[in-house]
């Protein structure tokens, strides 16, 4: 009997990126109540915009919001699959940040990534140097975050 083909699920390889591709990441991911109240104190934030709801309704918004980096987290969680699952070596850094809405109990986030820029690493043989553009909209459409973000990504394995 033949052995049936096994294929691991993974991101690309360095070679498999091309610059100016947009990989749309779906499904979107549902904030809720506890996501926001659980990320805020595990992380140890104590702003009453994110936990008092007594407090929020008398802010511009009138209600409690979403730890921004909740929002920026899972929209980087959101790209894993897709682009860096099993293949990325390190984060290198987060660059031009934003949160142009903010995000709400029970809003969707829905992430798009672009391939900004890739190079050859001079420092490690086999690893590129990938930037990628993050933004993150809500169920409506709106920008609610951005974020460049560069990786060092291995190149694919020799046959």
């Amino acid at each position: 009997m033949t052995e049936p083909e096994r294929i691991v699920q993974r991101g690309l390889w360095f070679d498999e990126m091309t610059v100016g591709t947009v990989y749309e990441h779906r499904p979107g991911r549902t904030v809720t109540e506890a996501d926001n109240v659980l990320f805020t104190t595990l992380t140890m934030n104590t702003q009453a915009l994110h936990l008092d709801a007594a407090y929020s309704v008398d802010t511009a918004f009138g209600e409690r919001l979403v730890n921004s980096m909740w929002t920026l987290s899972t929209l980087v969680g959101l790209s894993v699959a897709q682009l860096t699952q099993g293949t990325i070596v390190a984060n290198l850094g987060f660059s031009e940040i934003s949160f142009p809405k903010p995000m709400l109990h029970g809003d969707t986030l829905y992430g798009e990534t672009v391939i900004a820029d890739k190079r050859e690493s001079a420092s490690r043989p086999g690893e590129g140097v990938v930037t990628f553009e993050h933004t993150g909209r809500n169920q409506h459409g709106d920008v609610v975050a951005r974020a460049v973000r560069k990786t060092l990504v291995r190149m694919a394995p020799a046959s």
